[in-house]
């Protein structure tokens, strides 16, 4: 069985709107994709400060951005379609959207981009709101991205993902996944202080030197003692480090140094519990933090000692792995087959997510 699908991802990092052109083939039980055709759509000043601040308007606000970014949404998808000539060529959207607000404690998660409105402009079939059939169960209702760890990469032992929050899935019969901690939210808020976008390639952290003080309060988080299933809001994530490094008079890139080797420290506790007796294995590590050339030498460092080997593949699969995956939990949810699993978020049972907007 084959399946065209345009996958849409926003993520934390606020870098842009990931459009990902995916076939999708079903054979004898196992699952392959080709990516035809990506791109990266960065966001304007006007949407970055809509899409952080979101959470701050009031609900008549909010409902008219949720519609505006889903009008959006549904352009920047038809002028993809139309550089590309893909006119009779996509079977449906899967669209993510971006998330706004997220509360496993109070079973709710929010992420803007009204379905209906991609559906009216694009013309075809929408499936999105992925989240909110395992909050309902009762999960967190993150990390999502572990179905696609197991039926696209399961030759890898752990798929790290760095964006603006670091998740890890740890693959076998019951997936294990999970938010570590901050990531490039607060790598580019500190990058932001000299006038930059990023670190790029980590250039900044390179020059600094490690705050050894500073790495010991972060690690000592209490975040860092829950067990899994958890995960961390954009709100959450930034409060967990920003007010301790707001503290310090440290140069700038002493910060970024010190937060690239606590986001190494705590990957490398996060999977140690579950490295041991292993002879060796392979972590796949993909998103924006793929590309910071000093962080992933950190994280190779402290992965070193639990025989892990840390592989970053092909910009194709470091940029766009995520939106490959929606499309996939979109066609799980075409096919009404479970795309949430409940042994990673805690919910109840696994689930069908996916709300589907036909036009």
């Amino acid at each position: 069985m084959v399946y065209k699908v345009i996958g849409l991802m926003s993520g934390s990092s606020l870098d842009g709107l990931d459009i990902a052109y995916v076939q999708l083939e079903y054979v004898r039980g196992k699952w392959g994709y080709n990516v035809l055709e990506a791109e990266c759509i960065a966001y304007s000043d006007a949407w970055q400060n809509d899409l952080k601040h979101a959470h701050d308007r009031t609900v008549g606000d909010f409902l008219k951005l949720h519609t505006a970014y889903g009008r959006y949404l549904g352009t920047s998808v038809r002028e993809f379609m139309t550089r590309h000539d893909l006119e009779h060529k996509v079977h449906f959207i899967a669209s993510h959207g971006h998330t706004v607000i997220h509360e496993p404690a109070s079973q709710t998660t929010g992420q803007i981009g009204d379905g209906a409105s991609i559906a009216a402009i694009v013309g075809l079939p929408v499936i999105s709101d992925l989240r909110l059939m395992d909050m309902a169960y009762g999960g967190q209702g993150a990390p999502i991205v572990p179905i696609g760890d197991k039926l696209l990469f399961a030759d890898y032992d752990y798929l790290l993902n760095i964006g603006g929050i670091a998740n890890v899935t740890i693959q076998g019969d019951k997936p294990i996944a999970f938010d570590v901690c901050p990531a490039n939210q607060v790598l580019n808020a500190l990058a932001h202080r000299d006038g930059n976008q990023m670190d790029l390639g980590g250039a900044g952290a390179a020059q600094g030197k490690l705050l050894t003080d500073l790495l010991e309060k972060m690690n000592n988080h209490e975040y860092y003692r829950r067990v899994a299933p958890k995960s961390l809001s954009n709100e959450a994530a930034m409060h967990l480090l920003m007010p301790l490094l707001a503290e310090t008079g440290h140069s700038n890139a002493d910060l970024l140094h010190t937060v690239c080797t606590h986001i190494a420290a705590q990957v490398a506790k996060a999977v140690q519990p579950y490295s041991d007796g292993k002879p060796s294995s392979r972590m796949l590590v993909t998103g924006g933090g793929a590309h910071n050339t000093f962080l992933i030498t950190e994280l190779q460092s402290h992965l070193n000692m639990q025989n892990v080997e840390v592989v970053v593949p092909d910009a194709e699969t470091v940029n766009y792995k995520e939106a490959v995956v929606m499309a996939l939990i979109g066609a799980l949810r075409w096919r009404e087959e479970v795309n949430v699993i409940s042994s990673v978020t805690g919910a109840s049972q696994d689930s069908i997510g996916g709300a589907l907007w036909l036009p």
